[in-house]
């Protein structure tokens, strides 16, 4: 049997909650809860790494405690659902506690996204993968917000106002402008290894908004291009990947001859900025090679002298 047809209808006891038993009912408590009764959020954007920084927050768990509780919100079939907390609740799982302090709220999904990335965008670091679903989340949210009148309880700065656009708002809250809130959530439609690179900085934000036009094959394909060739395709690269793309005309042979171009930043530049010491520099010498070079012929017209001093 298929699952229940979701209409969107509220429950029978929450229509006749007075205002007072609904804030009542909202109202955040402070509870000490086993973290196995805390589940991760669903699709939750930001990463969790056991890395450095990880073991700094475990040891200051073990020798503070926890400074500033997560926040959770009841789940219908039991336990709680972790919005705000994730890194500390895989410290305290590592350094062997069994259980969390949290602040429970009760709140709607669409209120828990918005909340969720919120208390995230204060993190000094934030990876470009994360803020592409992050931002991708909360504008969905916010436009779901700002199609329906029943989420009474939404905070103020959440509220769409009267005929401003969701992303008109997302950049306000953010600080970013819309155009960059636009490519960060194309990001989403990168493949993994694609979207892997962006985070590592070896393909840079333009390049790769232009490489998300692509499908997931021609996506593919790029990635055995870019191992084969041992470099990154530059943004000139990728809006010509993009334009064959559109044209239907993209295949691997496409690929590998645009990857296989030579990038203005890659041409070798000669070590010596001096122009009369290019100009006694054979052409057939590799530019990795001159300064060999130079040393070579300094020690050859050294010995020469010495010669010369000898024999006077």
């Amino acid at each position: 049997m298929k699952g229940k047809l979701d209409l969107g209808l509220r429950p029978v006891d929450e229509l006749f909650e007075t205002d007072e038993s609904r804030e009542d009912r909202r109202r955040e408590r402070i509870m000490e809860i086993p973290i196995s009764d805390i589940s991760d959020f669903p699709d939750h954007p930001y990463k969790v790494k056991d890395d450095e920084s990880m073991l700094e927050l475990v040891e200051s768990i073990k020798t503070r405690g926890l400074l500033q509780p997560v926040l959770v919100r009841p789940k219908e079939n039991g336990g709680y659902e972790m919005v705000s907390g994730h890194r500390r609740k895989r410290a305290c799982e590592i350094a062997s506690i069994d259980t969390i302090q949290a602040r429970v709220q009760d709140l709607t999904r669409d209120e828990a996204i918005l909340s969720m990335v919120d208390s995230n965008l204060q993190r000094d670091e934030i990876l470009p993968s994360e803020k592409a679903f992050a931002y991708k989340m909360r504008l969905d949210a916010m436009k779901r917000q700002g199609s329906r009148t029943d989420l009474t309880c939404v905070p103020v700065a959440h509220k769409l106002e009267e005929g401003k656009k969701s992303r008109v708002v997302l950049a306000e809250v953010v600080g970013e402008s819309q155009d960059q809130i636009r490519r960060y959530i194309r990001l989403t439609e990168l493949i993994t290894p694609i979207l892997n690179m962006v985070d590592e900085h070896s393909i840079a934000l333009r390049p790769a908004v232009e490489i998300s036009y692509l499908t997931k094959e021609e996506q593919n394909m790029l990635c055995d291009a870019i191992e084969y060739c041992d470099a990154k395709p530059s943004h000139a690269q990728t809006i010509k990947l993009r334009k064959f793309s559109q044209d239907g005309k993209l295949t691997d042979a496409v690929i590998d001859s645009i990857m296989e171009e030579e990038k203005p930043n890659q041409r070798e530049k000669s070590q010596f900025k001096d122009e009369r010491i290019r100009k006694l520099i054979p052409q057939s010498i590799p530019k990795e090679r001159e300064a060999d070079y130079v040393i070579q012929a300094l020690e050859f017209y050294n010995r020469h002298r010495e010669r010369q001093s000898q024999s006077r």
